[in-house]
């Protein structure tokens, strides 16, 4: 007699560990772990639509991981112990925009932007104050930067060394997606080709050194954010992961070595339902792929994990209170849909900063959700529903249209039904997926498919198909302004004189030495991240990194487009 599909799912859950915790409902109904025919998916099943594992939430809740940086290291170093303090469960480091282009705040385009959007990082020793006081071996620490991730991410090995924290133990996720930055964000520096080698450099020394450390964080938080639809970001995405994944076996790595070092970052909008289909979706997209084109054959090689943050732009500035509101139904979408992580906006981030008391606020919304609503009792709990299923099905289908678009863009006749054929062009070095990519970077494609979405929905708005409270309906308010955060002109005056001392401290012959070494092993197409972390160590600064490697690769310049 065959096992039933229900039977391997009660071994492993009989199997697993799950928390000590009342799993009845509000008034003392008893609850199954989760609920489904017998021979229906269950959770921690391949291909993963309805949760990598068999026990849901039983087992482990999500990750509450609050984003957050402003001002200089010192500031956002009290901000991150506020909200440790206060329940949160990992840090999300937010940086200044001449951190996200990598320069310097002395650097005169850095004018008037330092610490104003995020923290400012110039050398090891902010990362150092930024840290002071939290144990980098303890605390999962995720960095949301691309362009100059890398020597970010080196200044935080440093830190955590002189901390005397074993880095080989760090455990969080670099988010690296330069990708997405051609497509959506626009946060690059060097060319595709140089930004590939630094990525893949990092993920040979992750997978050697750090193997818990999670090196690339494939963002389509910031495509959906730039006006793409559901299914765009959804595509988008995993089409990039692909690309990463060819990346990682260009190098010769193993895919079941280095694939569970992949995560991912989605946004979770406002239509409930199409979020949590998407995340569904995106789990057996992941997992069929992984399996049958790049021959993944462990479980963790095939699971898409994934941090959630609400969306940005679903907030407004009229009546900001409804933001509350609009983040607590992200939120319960991308707990619902089985995220591993999550952040949550704060009411007021479409006019500053988050305030301390909306960050609180933010947080204790995912505490409410945790603690009170019982979602975490059952895995999958909108498993089964027809509407959830159907529109599972419906955004993967648009999905797999858009991967063979994408394909046929890099010159390839293969489709997405075709995934022997397809691994065999991976298998002789292809990298179908990444042509595909690069060339539609090359072309404006993305940008113009996200540009018709964003268009196409405003149009809705202004007609009044689509409807946002408090902006083109029910605008009537008794709402009050806010007090918001505001960072003083002082803490650029502060941070450019702190960099000037520690520049007259140093001993420049060595950091010259080093950015030489440094330049002299990107020539001979060795790996960078040891050239680069003695660099670092030597006090030399993201500005002069970065720089040091623009004058051997040069600046990207997005082509005109008209």
């Amino acid at each position: 007699m065959t096992e039933s599909a229900r039977s391997r799912w009660q071994a492993r859950y009989d199997a697993a560990r799950t928390r000590d915790a009342d799993f009845t409902t509000l008034s003392g109904l008893e609850l199954a772990p989760a609920y489904g025919t017998e021979d229906s998916e269950w959770p921690g099943e391949f291909p993963y639509t309805r949760g990598l594992y068999p026990t849901g939430y039983r087992g482990r809740t999500w990750t509450i991981r609050q984003f957050a940086g402003f001002g200089n290291a010192r500031q956002t170093n009290e901000r991150y112990r506020m909200i440790l303090g206060r329940g949160g469960g990992g840090l999300s480091v937010a940086f200044d925009m001449p951190t996200l282009m990598g320069r310097d705040s002395d650097d005169p385009r850095s004018l008037g932007e330092v610490g104003h959007c995020g923290v400012a990082v110039d050398s090891a020793a902010d990362m150092e104050i930024l840290f002071d006081g939290i144990d980098l071996g303890d605390v999962t620490t995720s960095m949301t930067i691309s362009g100059p991730a890398v020597p970010v991410f080196c200044m935080m090995l440093v830190a955590a060394e002189r901390a005397g924290v074993d880095t080989s133990v760090l455990n969080g996720t670099l988010q690296t997606d330069i990708f997405k930055e051609y497509i959506a964000q626009k946060e690059w520096i060097f060319g595709p080709e140089p930004h590939l080698k630094l990525i893949g450099d990092l993920m040979e020394y992750c997978a050697e050194n750090i193997p818990a450390y999670k090196p690339l964080s494939v963002s389509g938080y910031h495509i959906r954010e730039a006006g793409s639809t559901a299914a765009q970001e959804l595509a988008f995405t995993l089409a990039d992961g692909f690309g990463y994944v060819e990346l990682g076996l260009s190098r010769g790595l193993d895919v079941d070595v280095f694939a569970p070092g992949l995560s991912f970052f989605f946004d979770a909008h406002v239509d409930f339902f199409e979020e949590i289909a998407k995340f569904r979706a995106a789990r057996r997209i992941w997992a069929r792929w992984m399996r049958d084109v790049y021959g993944a054959t462990t479980e963790k090689a095939q699971w898409l994990r994934f941090h959630t943050q609400t969306a940005g732009v679903s907030l407004t500035a009229q009546q900001p209170y409804n933001n509350v509101v609009r983040t607590g139904i992200e939120a319960l979408s991308a707990v619902l849909g089985g995220t591993n992580s999550l952040h949550t906006n704060a009411l007021d981030e479409t006019l500053a900063l988050p305030s301390e008391q909306a960050a609180e606020i933010a947080l204790r919304t995912q505490q409410v959700i945790m603690e009170e609503t019982g979602v975490v009792n059952v895995a999958d709990p909108l498993g089964g529903s027809w509407y959830v299923e159907a529109l599972t099905d419906r955004l993967e289908e648009e999905a797999v249209a858009i991967f063979d678009r994408i394909l046929a863009m890099g010159g390839s006749t293969l489709t997405s039904d075709r995934p022997e054929a397809l691994a065999d062009a991976v298998r002789r070095g292809e990298n179908p997926v990444t042509r595909g990519l690069l060339r539609g970077i090359e072309d404006g494609w993305f940008m113009s498919e996200i540009a018709e979405a964003a268009f196409q929905y405003q149009t809705a708005l202004e007609k009044g198909d689509k409807r946002i409270v408090g902006v083109n309906c029910h605008p009537e308010s008794v709402t009050h302004d806010l007090e918001i955060l505001r960072v003083s002109h002082e803490v650029e005056v502060e941070q450019v004189r702190e960099l000037d001392a520690r520049r007259q401290a140093r001993d420049d012959a060595a950091v010259h030495a080093a950015l030489a070494r440094m330049v002299e092993a990107a020539r001979a197409d060795e790996n960078l991240i040891e050239p680069m972390l003695h660099a670092v160590r030597a006090e030399a600064t993201l500005g002069e990194i970065c720089d040091a490697l623009r004058a051997e690769w040069g600046e990207y310049r997005e082509p005109a487009r008209f």
